[in-house]
């Protein structure tokens, strides 16, 4: 019995510890970013961003789920939408972060969200209201520190929760397509792969494409899902799409979700089994 809930005691530690990873990246990545660059311009604009994410969440849980939700999520789109939306306009930082956590509950597919919410909401501003907004889009520069701390604690937190690999395919997606596209268009292949040395990118690679909850479950899907986000925003750079990162998440993440709750509801995979039984039966 001791040993029973010495166990339970840990599995519990261990859930809470995963709980609140993410919150910690970002928000080491917002402090350094903000005392690197002052990449806030200014407070008030955080504020009403974080504040309209975490309002949404507590009243859309209570309303559609009957309880307060647990607010890392919140958090987390939040400050994302505070550090990547470039407007002048108070309100465009609240309906951004009103969108994201909105679609959560909106938008879902076989009783989940199917969507990145960060992601869902700068892309609609994008093309709901393009005029009114831009996205953060700096590099550190010469300033290698920032960069290198970030991207050794993030891959770090990263393989602490076994999302390393989706990082990873998607970086080295990166790259060689960036070297492609030097190749294509004649540009620098050091121009081409500067933008993944900025702030914009760390929340892109850290937080938007291994998003638990919108990440399809099979680890070969996952290395499937990474490089085709790779390959579909190599498609938009092509054609001259400023965020591409954005749209190709877009476009795939919520692709790969629907492919596979489709197929997991049509006892696909247990068909897979008894076809793989059947072979070893028969030999």
């Amino acid at each position: 019995m001791p040993d029973l809930v010495h166990s339970l005691s840990q599995k519990l530690k261990e859930i809470q510890i995963k709980r609140y990873i993410a919150p910690l990246l970002i928000t080491v990545i917002l402090l350094v970013a903000e005392f690197s660059f002052g990449i806030l311009k200014g407070y008030e604009k955080f504020i009403v961003a974080l504040g309209s994410s975490i309002l949404t969440e507590l009243m859309l849980g209570r309303l559609v789920l009957g309880k307060w939700r647990n607010l890392s999520s919140a958090y987390i789109t939040g400050i994302s939408v505070s550090i990547l939306v470039r407007s002048q306009l108070n309100w465009i930082y609240a309906l951004c972060s009103m969108l994201s956590i909105t679609s959560k509950y909106v938008i879902r597919y076989k009783g989940t969200h199917i969507w990145n919410p960060s992601n869902f909401g700068v892309v609609a501003l994008l093309i709901l209201a393009s005029n009114k907004l831009a996205i953060l889009s700096i590099q550190w520069g010469n300033n290698l520190w920032p960069m290198l701390v970030i991207w050794v604690l993030g891959f770090a937190i990263i393989w602490r929760v076994k999302r390393f690999h989706i990082c990873a395919t998607y970086v080295a997606s990166f790259f060689f397509f960036s070297l492609l596209r030097s190749w294509i268009t004649g540009d620098p292949f050091m121009a081409e792969i500067s933008p993944i040395t900025g702030p914009m990118y760390q929340l892109f690679v850290f937080f938007m494409i291994t998003d638990p909850k919108t990440t399809v479950k099979s680890r070969l899907g996952q290395y499937l899902v990474a490089f085709s986000i790779g390959l579909v925003e190599f498609i938009f750079r092509l054609n001259s799409f400023i965020y591409a990162p954005f749209y190709a998440l877009f476009v795939v993440g919520p692709t790969a979700m629907f492919i596979e709750k489709w197929w997991q509801s049509h006892d696909f995979p247990k068909l897979a089994q008894y076809v793989s039984r059947s072979k070893i039966t028969s030999s």
